[in-house]
């Protein structure tokens, strides 16, 4: 057995930028938390107080950002897997923060005094003022992090746009205000829920990433469906995800159908590498590889027509001849005939029809006319796929020779 690896290395065109957005987002949130801070100070209002509060949430996480990223760069021998759990640490003692704070709210919302809120006109404009920054802020992050592919980034922009709801909260508690409506207390209840509901996922996520708790379904299937892509693997034997800090670490146990340790060491490569690229947030992936053992083998070949007739030309070929056998058994297990859905095409056709072929795992590729030294035999070589050169002139009579000379396509 042998086995692929490979982890994330952090772009150093890419890092400065997340990191110089992450700073950016931390000042920008330490600005709306000292302006809200002000104003509930100058009105009284505790569901503006309440909101300053929330925001300060968004101070914590453009910490755990920053800390991330710097974490992400940092190598050490005594932590192998590297020390992105330490962001996951923090973040659970900011949830349990976040309870205490939560509950300070309501408390003071339901056994305080009622007291009335006097502020100027001006404050209610400038609360009017800060609440689409958020916005246009998260939606500059989530740009910066679509393009440089960090789910961070990503992530940090949608909460900042989120933020809109409870300011907008806090503008209507204040209007209310101006006609005597006790909307205040309600509203800075409202926004502790929020608070406690935010601080509570924090606590979720965190917790399951220090017990080593496996990813989500969707992404763990969308991993094996990138894995199953790939025309060198036969089945996946065992996949397993899980979580550290925002990185994920991906260990896959594999069957492929290449004996060659060289190919089937550039086949992993391939593989971890379509998956980080596909998951943004996959750090390392771990291949263990075996060859397939070969009872059972595949085969394909073009056919002139449905009869079963060979064809003389690979690319212009109608129809394709789909064919598994087992060679314990010394029977044929299944067979099927697909049509080419590029033998019309004008340039190229030879290669679509490889890649077709490949989708459907053959072991062996038959033809009429030889691969050799031709787009379609470079890439199913380059998949491990054997193609051999064959004479005779029906699909039976392949299928015949195949049965008596048990497998070996280098007798037909």
């Amino acid at each position: 057995m042998a086995s692929g690896q490979a982890s994330r290395e952090i772009d150093p065109v890419q890092a400065p930028s997340v990191l110089r957005v992450a700073l950016y987002s931390l000042l920008f949130n330490l600005a709306l938390v000292a302006a809200k801070l002000t104003l509930s100070a100058l009105s009284g209002s505790l569901a503006l107080r309440a909101d300053a509060i929330h925001s300060t949430v968004d101070v914590m996480a453009s910490l755990a950002l920053i800390l991330g990223v710097k974490i992400s760069e940092r190598k050490s021998e005594s932590f192998p897997l590297g020390l992105y759990k330490v962001e996951n640490l923090a973040s659970i003692a900011i949830s349990f923060l976040l309870f205490l704070t939560a509950y300070e709210i309501v408390l003071e919302a339901v056994r305080g005094e009622a007291m009335p809120i006097n502020y100027q006109g001006w404050v209610l404009y400038a609360v009017a003022a800060i609440i689409p920054l958020p916005y246009l802020f998260g939606s500059f992050q989530i740009k910066v992090g679509e393009r440089t592919g960090s789910p961070s980034l990503i992530a940090d922009g949608v909460q900042h746009k989120a933020d809109v709801l409870t300011s907008s909260l806090v503008f209507l508690a204040l209007i209310a205000q101006t006609v005597s409506f006790p909307l205040d207390r309600i509203a800075a209840v409202i926004i502790a829920l929020v608070i406690i509901k935010e601080g509570w996922g924090i606590l979720v996520a965190g917790m399951r990433v220090l017990l080593d708790a496996s990813v989500d379904v969707p992404t763990l299937e969308r991993i094996r469906a990138l894995i199953l892509e790939a025309p060198e693997v036969v089945s996946i034997k065992e996949l397993m995800a899980r979580n550290s800090g925002r990185y994920l670490f991906v260990q896959a146990n594999l069957t492929l159908r290449v004996a060659d340790l060289k190919r089937a060491h550039l086949a992993s490569e391939r593989i971890e590498s379509r998956i980080r690229k596909e998951i943004p947030q996959v750090d390392r992936v771990q291949i263990h590889y075996e060859p397939i053992v070969e009872s059972r083998r595949r085969y394909a070949a073009p056919l002139a027509d449905m009869r079963g007739t060979l064809s003389r030309h690979f690319g212009e070929s109608p129809y394709f001849a789909l064919v598994e056998m087992d060679f314990e058994e010394m029977k044929l297990l299944r067979q099927e005939i697909v049509a080419n859905p590029h033998k019309d095409l004008s340039k190229g056709k030879g290669l679509k029809v490889a890649q077709f072929l490949l989708g459907f795992k053959p072991d062996v590729v038959f033809s009429r006319e030889s691969l050799e030294g031709k787009g379609p035999g470079y890439a199913f070589a380059e998949a491990g796929v054997e193609t051999a050169q064959t004479d005779v002139e029906t699909l039976e009579v392949l299928v015949a020779g195949l049965l008596e000379a048990g497998g070996k396509s280098t007798n037909l």
